[in-house]
């Protein structure tokens, strides 16, 4: 379908006043549709709103792709509707260790899609810079907060994380070091942690 085309459909079907070059920008990711605009335009090139967010990675995305409104999933994981879509608009998931999971569950998302789509994935680095260089027993409840992992396979992915950063450190220094940015750790150390620590925890 032309772009012309998408924009009758979206108009004589849904009432929306969408232009072509609307379309096309849409098309080119220079613009986003609204929820209203993604749920029609799915409807009018006969599909699923999901098949329209392969590659989502906000929460509103993957709200979306799983057809959740916004009031359902608040209720869903435990908080009020007004709460959630402020979280969801400014891409800071504030919701306890049981509404995480419980939003975990109702989208369906791994461990690392769900810090992508919260927004906490550089937090989570910083936590796992803590427990390399210390003591990795302190950093188990926050990141367990962070994340619906199990304690048991969360405390092995941890020691193993601090016991190969450690053995690593002494013998090459491979890993970089954590200071080498003044205005803080280093993102490639950063990265390169956090990126362990999802292979460890896919093992």
């Amino acid at each position: 379908m032309a772009p012309g085309h998408v924009s009758y459909g979206l108009r004589a079907q849904y009432g929306l006043a969408v232009t072509p070059d609307t379309v096309v920008a849409w098309e080119r990711g220079t613009a986003t549709p609204g929820t209203r605009e993604l749920t029609a335009l799915a409807g009018v090139l006969w599909c699923s709103p999901a098949e329209l967010l392969a590659g989502a990675t906000t929460l509103r995305e993957h709200r979306i792709a799983r057809g959740w409104t916004a009031a359902d999933l608040a209720r869903r994981v435990g908080l009020d509707a007004g709460a959630y879509t402020r979280m969801e608009e400014s891409r800071r998931w504030r919701g306890s260790e049981r509404q995480t999971a419980a939003l975990a569950e109702a989208l369906e998302l791994s461990p690392r899609d769900l810090l992508a789509a919260t927004g906490r994935d550089q937090e989570l680095a910083e936590l796992l810079r803590g427990a390399v260089g210390a003591r990795w027993q302190a950093y188990v409840r926050p990141v367990a907060r962070m994340l619906p992992m199990e304690r048991g396979p969360l405390e092995a992915v941890l020691q193993r994380l601090h016991s190969d950063y450690q053995s690593r450190t002494v013998a090459t220094l491979s890993w970089g070091d954590a200071s080498e940015d003044t205005g803080g750790p280093g993102r490639d150390f950063l990265d390169r942690i956090l990126e362990h620590f999802w292979a460890l925890a896919r093992d």
